[in-house]
């Protein structure tokens, strides 16, 4: 038995493992219940008694140079695993091309600097919100249209829970929580109930902008406005307000733009008219500063809002506002150069 001893001790000297898996079927092999070292030890019984103590020896050196042989070959696999720990087998393949912002985030940024430059600061809030800051305080009446559920995704009601659909409802959690002056430009997504087609979408993304202080003027929104779209499109573009109407400003007025495109002469954005809408504006009515706790009589304000994809549209030449949602790559490199 000694002889037969002697001989797994040799083999186990010379044990190699290529992986994992091998060196955990030598470990079954040699050390489990039913291996080589297990039966050798029932067959110990079997025995003389003058033998014993000397086969036991053989017998216990063999356990434990295989236990060692086999921990060495594991701490050899452990310290290779440890050594790539770094790799992320789960990545693609190298190289990596590096990206590109999307679009809408390099026009969305490119506003907030002009309004930036102008001393607005960001102002951002929920995207999920309730009646009251999304109409309520915005001078809405209780039967005008947004209210219906053709235009608004409501998610609850008794309260109100809705998806906002506009970015105003950042400004009434401003004005409800900071004294004026107040300056502050809000871009954010919003959401509306409407066929998607190759000019609409149920959800966009708006910027709007609030500026609340004393002796605040339409001159000051005006010059505010001529500012932004001499910088955003070019320093010869013209603006020009037509009046409108809005619950939560007073007077209220759409602002158009010439058309630098085709120069009036006949295109997709202009319509041969020579000027493109591209957003909605006015003074703050008085109303919506009392119900955010202003006093009216002393302060006043302007307020603005624009989509984003609307001014992307106009800056890219982009026809279709579905391919900003669709993640095309073909579509999103050819503004690679535009970072």
């Amino acid at each position: 038995m000694i002889n037969k001893i002697n001989a797994l001790l040799n083999e186990v000297e010379n044990l190699k493992a290529a992986n994992a898996e091998e060196l955990e079927a030598l470990r079954i092999k040699y050390l489990s219940k039913k291996g080589e070292i297990s039966l050798l030890m029932n067959d110990f019984r079997n025995v003389a008694a003058d033998q014993k103590r000397e086969v036991g020896q053989y017998l216990n050196k063999l356990k434990e140079a295989t236990q060692n042989k086999i921990n060495e070959l594991k701490a050899g696999f452990d310290n290779v695993q440890t050594v790539n720990d770094d790799i992320d087998l789960t990545r693609t393949a190298y190289p990596i091309e590096l990206g590109t912002r999307h679009p809408l985030s390099l026009v969305k940024k490119e506003i907030c600097d002009i309004f930036g430059r102008l001393g607005f600061s960001i102002a951002e809030g929920p995207e999920i919100e309730d009646d009251w800051h999304v109409f309520s305080s915005l001078n809405f009446a209780e039967d005008h249209p947004a209210r219906d559920m053709q235009d608004t995704f409501f998610i609850q009601h008794n309260p109100d829970v809705l998806l906002r659909t506009h970015t105003s409802s950042v400004q009434t959690r401003v004005m409800e929580n900071q004294e004026p002056p107040i300056r502050i430009i809000c871009p954010g997504r919003v959401y509306r109930n409407e066929a998607i087609s190759y000019r609409a979408h149920c959800f966009f993304h708006q910027v709007e902008a609030l500026y609340v202080d004393k002796n605040v003027s339409f001159a000051d929104l005006k010059q505010a406005l001529l500012f932004f779209a001499k910088e955003m499109f070019s320093a010869d573009t013209k603006i020009r307000l037509r009046p409108s109407y809005f619950p939560f400003t007073e007077p209220s007025a759409e602002m158009d733009i010439s058309c630098n495109i085709c120069g009036g002469k006949g295109c997709p954005f202009c319509k041969g008219t020579g000027w493109v809408e591209i957003l909605g504006c006015g003074m703050v009515d008085p109303n919506v500063l009392e119900n955010c706790g202003i006093d009216s009589k002393v302060y006043s304000g302007y307020a603005l809002g624009m989509g984003i994809e609307r001014i992307t549209n106009l800056k890219y030449q982009v026809k279709d506002l579905r391919m900003f949602s669709e993640n095309d790559v073909r579509f999103l490199r050819q503004f690679e150069s535009a970072n």
